[in-house]
């Protein structure tokens, strides 16, 4: 086996293990799928999935993964979460939480001429694209989707300073999706961070901090308590 063959099993295992896995027995009714914006502060049990099951006393499943993208061609790191619409498994799912597409913005354009890449992931109507299609097969389940947003930067020199547009217009291309169903939520964070806070981000200014990680868990729980009696 050949130091390659090596290196891409050890990719796959790190990410299975990142990827809570889905039980036949499993009692849970919401799952969680996304990238780094959900699953950071897992292996510390401080992420948003965490913060969301304190929040709702009741068990999430977890299948997001660091790095995860909505478009991915590779089969089989696609398929241990690296390719978010993969991360989904079937079950008996009330809710199912989703976000992505910053990974694809990121590595695909760097933020810069983005509007092929966007275009790709969601039109500007928000009826056609990766993330429309996804989250229509993900309604078709029976399931309330939610569907959340990026953090913006506290405005001190983040890597994603430049980035800002194009969440503004994904944003907007979401809500107008969501408009669409009264079963699909948008969830914005556009307007979490205060400027010059860096409270909500990891000393990266990308990623949440685990106050960060608790904010966003909190205003998903709001959005459910609203819209379910059973969590009221």
């Amino acid at each position: 086996m050949t130091v390659t063959h090596l290196r891409l099993m050890a990719l796959i295992l790190m990410l299975s293990a990142c990827g809570e896995p889905v039980t036949r027995d499993s009692t849970a009714r919401i799952l969680l799928m996304g990238d780094s914006l959900m699953a950071s502060h897992k292996l510390t049990g401080q992420s948003v999935s965490h913060a969301l099951e304190k929040e709702l006393g009741t068990q999430v499943t977890d299948r997001s993964v660091i790095g995860a993208r909505m478009i991915y061609v590779l089969p089989i790191s696609g398929s241990a979460g690296l390719n978010i619409p993969k991360q989904y498994h079937d079950g008996d799912w009330d809710w199912i939480i989703v976000n992505g597409g910053g990974n694809d913005i990121w590595f695909g354009c760097g933020c810069a001429v983005c509007n092929r890449r966007i275009d790709r992931l969601i039109s500007d109507d928000g009826r056609s694209g990766v993330i429309p299609g996804l989250l229509s097969r993900l309604r078709a389940t029976g399931a309330q989707v939610i569907y959340v947003g990026y953090l913006r930067t506290p405005g001190v020199n983040s890597p994603i300073e430049g980035c800002a547009d194009e969440g503004d217009k994904m944003d907007a291309r979401m809500a107008r999706l969501a408009e669409l169903d009264g079963g699909l939520h948008f969830l914005s964070l556009a307007d979490m961070v205060p400027p010059g806070d860096r409270s909500h981000h990891a000393i990266d200014l990308i990623h949440p901090s685990v106050k960060g990680s608790a904010a966003i868990a909190d205003r998903i729980a709001g959005i459910i308590r609203r819209n379910d009696p059973a969590h009221d």
